[in-house]
């Protein structure tokens, strides 16, 4: 006499499904001792509403004939989320993020927000998903689903990528130490800007504005790339580094 499913939240309320011969007429399913609800009953099968409970009990059904034999039926606690790394990314999703916690073994969906994805399952303690689009940049809430319920306390923030313009100047010695403004937008999460891939000194004005300082370079045009929590932004020669005069 199968059951399905065999595990359920601590919390009650899983609907469960037990399979059979001669149940016509069922008068009681119980989960240990405690009464599950029977929503449903045929020849052969009863499904029922689990009762609240903990760790492993019996399950049997009593008809006019008798009492089945017993199955068993596992309580799952609600999972504990203890961090999510990384915490943020591009509104488009696609980034894997990890989450660590307990009771995360029979995880079925991760929401962010209002959307799902489907996690793979590391162990009881881990999981990653690959993170779906975003409707709009800005903190939303996740929460797991597993056997054992749905909890939430974590945040994810969608951040839209970053765009750029001309630099302010856009020309100084190969020497370097010149002071730059960048406009665009998305720039509040700027991690990295390089010029022809040379790391350079910045600092994060506002949203729409980054000043850097030059890193030292040959003679030449070099692209300017800014890299944020929402991705990449490249303008394509964006500042030229002129030699000093010789004699």
């Amino acid at each position: 006499m199968p059951i399905s499913p065999n595990q359920g939240s601590t919390g009650g309320g899983t609907t469960v499904t037990i399979t059979g011969t001669n149940l016509t007429g069922a008068t009681a399913v119980r989960f240990g001792t405690k009464l599950a609800t029977i929503t449903a009953n045929t020849p052969t099968s009863v499904t029922v509403t689990s009762p609240s409970g903990a760790g492993t009990v019996p399950v049997t059904v009593t008809t006019p004939g008798g009492t089945s034999n017993p199955l068993s039926f596992f309580y799952v606690g609600a999972p504990f989320k203890s961090s999510l790394s990384p915490v943020s990314g591009v509104t488009a999703g696609g980034d894997l993020v990890t989450i660590n916690g307990t009771g995360l073994s029979t995880a079925t969906l991760v929401s962010f927000g209002a959307v799902t994805a489907v996690p793979t399952v590391i162990s009881d303690s881990q999981l990653t998903v690959t993170v779906p689009a975003g409707a709009a940049a800005g903190p939303v809430g996740v929460s797991v689903t597993t056997a054992g319920g749905t909890n939430n306390g974590l945040t994810y923030t969608y951040v839209d990528a970053p765009t750029t313009g001309a630099l302010v100047p856009a020309s100084g010695p190969t020497s370097g130490g010149t002071a730059v403004t960048i406009p665009g937008t998305g720039l509040t999460t700027t991690q990295s800007v390089t010029f022809g891939g040379v790391p350079a000194p910045f600092s994060v004005i506002n949203d729409s504005t980054v000043s850097a300082v030059s890193p030292p370079g040959a003679a030449g045009a070099v692209d300017v790339v800014v890299t944020t929590g929402g991705g990449t932004s490249t303008e394509a020669g964006g500042f030229t580094y002129t030699a000093g005069p010789g004699i």
